[in-house]
């Protein structure tokens, strides 16, 4: 009764807190709400006896990831007006989205290989189990094609966001430092000599500071 109370404790947290990510108008907001939810669901991997998938999510996401957003949607001046507009537009497309993956999970959190009939409350594991190590041995023997698609996948990402990165574009400034390197000094600097010439009413001053 212990464990369900605190599993039940943070569920609720953790979908109030997804809720709130997608509810919420401030960016800054949304980004912690999102903070607090993967805290959440790291202490529900604790319930589980995952703990090296707590500590990734939180040293991984929280740690990096997430303050990385937060830092990027605080430094950049977001017009939440024109970000809000167009949002009815999509709200049909969105609502079928959601229900489609509420019937897909409903459809693998209820069937034979999920569930409280099948996975229960996990047994006790000794004093010298390390999760891992059971963890690594099951990822690169069972799923190690899957792991691999991934990352794969991943470069993938990587190699795209980069090649549209550096794309050229019109208003978009850059240094070339060849260029840099070739400048001589006439070339920026030019000396110009001019002849000294005295300000309307320096000489009366001078004659008065004479006389004086």
């Amino acid at each position: 009764m212990y464990t369900t109370a605190i599993f039940y404790f943070f569920s609720a947290i953790l979908v109030f807190a997804a809720l709130r990510v997608i509810t919420v108008r401030n960016p800054v907001h949304a980004a912690l709400h999102l903070v607090l939810a993967f805290f959440t669901a790291a202490g529900l991997w604790m319930l589980l006896e995952a703990e090296f998938l707590a500590i990734v999510l939180v040293l991984v996401y929280v740690g990096a990831v997430m303050v990385l957003f937060l830092f990027v949607v605080m430094m950049l001046d977001i017009n939440l007006d024109r970000l809000r507009e167009g949002f009815w537009k999509y709200m049909p497309v969105a609502v079928l989205v959601s229900v489609l993956l509420m019937i897909e999970m409903a459809l693998i959190l209820g069937g034979r290989y999920f569930g409280l009939e099948v996975m229960g409350t996990p047994s006790p594991q000794p004093a010298d189990y390390s999760n891992t190590r059971a963890l690594g041995r099951l990822l690169y023997t069972d799923y190690v094609y899957a792991f691999e698609l991934a990352a794969v996948i991943l470069l993938v990402a990587i190699v795209a966001a980069i090649a549209l990165a550096l794309r050229r574009r019109k208003d978009s400034k850059f240094i070339d430092p060849a260029e840099q390197v070739k400048v001589k000094r006439d070339d920026r600097l030019r000396i110009v000599k001019m002849a000294a010439e005295k300000a309307p009413g320096a000489g009366i001053q001078d004659s008065a500071e004479k006389g004086a």
